[in-house]
């Protein structure tokens, strides 16, 4: 009897052992896979560095939490022979938490890290047999693009006078909004009368309440011109001699050594978050636009204003993002500028804002500046912003006030249409000044006239 116990006892340990100790192995990954959740989701700061990438996993699109996201985007194992869907998919390889787990915990790295990373990824890519086709098959302008997407380092040629861009001397609180404007070296008119109509720096009421007295509130606002370096034959003047006497006058210019072209402005994006993440650590919003728009920014600072009134401001200001939200494809006319060709990228584009004018805060600009260390730059800037939005998870917010392709049918032509709007595109120097001389005429007339999209409120 004793020996048939033993026998049994004996069974029972050799099957038992094996499940219990795939039991424990499990709780213990389990435990170890929340604490590494928990600390991932909940000690990041835009300081420290790029915050966690979170990847979705397939049937979790409609989960409301999450952005939508076309399905056709980044759709990388079936575009393996485009370049940039092949350059990031090497980089998303690199960042995820699956097949490199140790990765999660980076996010000290400097600026040459990435760079480094980045180079590598198109070394491999390009140096693959398919890939060198596609490359050599690619306009010459895309070619150039590709071999300097990578660079982030490029020297600063000329800095605003102050920490964060022109401003007033005498300012009592930190700025409200900074105006960044993308320019390049031969538009002095335009830049000019920015300065004196929308883009006037200094403490900038909002819209009048009543035709009794002026607005409650407003804030300080300061501006700067981003250029880069302009090719200058045929001009007849040294427009670099004369760009630096007009930093001189009015301190609002940040000019970077590159080329300034059109598919540099993705560029100029990324060094101006670069900037912003390191000298402006004050100011509250970013209004980012061309110099070819007209801003009615009293209303958009009462806009802005409403906004930190709301309840949980603080935390809705991480992903805050306005404008006019587009949805499009690559553009395959070879004649346009936008013109992507199939073996660059294939799929759709993401949702993103028209770059002729969006204002986000400065949490998610500094956001934007991290993400964008782990996003291959693309050829037109304003999808690119739309790439790295996708990347933090983040929905964009559209609004009705922002014209990027102007007015629709003819509601210009009503008096206080421009009173209705944040921006409109496109304005010449001629009609920016006419402009803004009929809004301070028709002030008292519209002062309670809606935003484009927005109930008027009652009194």
């Amino acid at each position: 009897m004793a020996c048939c116990f033993c026998r049994w006892r004996a069974v029972l340990i050799c099957v038992c052992t094996p499940f219990i100790s795939l039991v424990l192995l499990f709780a213990y990954a389990t435990v170890m896979l929340c604490m590494t959740m928990n600390n991932t989701e909940s000690t990041w700061n835009p300081t420290y560095g790029p915050e966690p990438v979170h990847f979705v996993a397939p049937g979790t699109l409609s989960i409301k939490d999450y952005a939508p996201l076309p399905k056709t985007f980044w759709e990388l194992l079936q575009h393996g022979d485009t370049i940039w869907n092949r350059l990031q998919l090497t980089i998303d390889r690199h960042f995820n938490p699956i097949l490199r787990p140790n990765n999660i915990k980076r996010g000290s790295e400097n600026g040459t890290f990435y760079e480094s990373l980045l180079q590598q990824a198109i070394s491999e890519v390009t140096n693959l047999e398919i890939m060198r086709e596609n490359f050599d098959q690619l306009p010459q302008q895309i070619q150039d693009f590709v071999s300097h997407m990578h660079r982030r380092n490029y020297p600063t040629l000329i800095q605003p006078d102050r920490e964060c861009g022109a401003g007033a001397k005498d300012e009592r609180e930190a700025p409200l909004l900074l105006l960044a404007i993308k320019s390049i070296e031969q538009n002095f008119e335009k830049r000019q009368v920015i300065r004196k109509t929308w883009g006037q720096t200094g403490w900038v009421e909002r819209q009048r309440q009543n035709v009794k007295g002026g607005g409650e509130g407003g804030g300080n606002v300061r501006r700067v011109f981003l250029l880069a370096k302009g090719r200058n034959e045929n001009v007849g003047v040294n427009l670099s001699e004369s760009l630096q006497m007009e930093s001189e006058r009015y301190g609002d210019i940040l000019q970077w050594d590159f080329m300034d072209t059109f598919f540099n402005l993705t560029l100029k994006d990324v060094l101006f978050w670069s900037w912003f993440s390191h000298s402006c650590n004050r100011t509250l919003f970013v209004f980012k636009g061309d110099d070819d728009v007209f801003v009615n920014t009293p209303r958009l600072m009462t806009y802005l204003r409403d906004q930190l009134k709301k309840p949980q401001a603080n935390e809705t200001m991480k992903d805050f993002m306005i404008g006019d939200v587009l949805v499009g494809a690559p553009n395959r006319d070879i004649k346009s500028k936008y013109f992507v060709p199939e073996s660059f990228y294939k799929g759709l584009y993401p949702m993103y804002v028209g770059g002729g004018g969006v204002v986000y805060s400065s949490v998610l600009t500094k956001r934007l500046y991290h993400m964008s260390k782990r996003v291959h730059m693309f050829p037109i800037d304003d999808v690119y912003v739309g790439m790295c939005m996708i990347r933090l998870n983040i929905p964009l917010i559209h609004h009705p006030a922002f014209l990027t392709l102007d007015f629709p049918n003819k509601e210009e032509e009503q008096l206080c249409s421009y009173h209705t709007i944040l921006l409109v595109h496109k304005r010449s120097p001629t009609q920016v000044v006419k402009l803004w001389a009929d809004m301070k005429m028709t002030q008292e007339q519209c002062w309670d006239v809606p935003l484009r999209g927005e109930v008027k409120k009652k009194i």
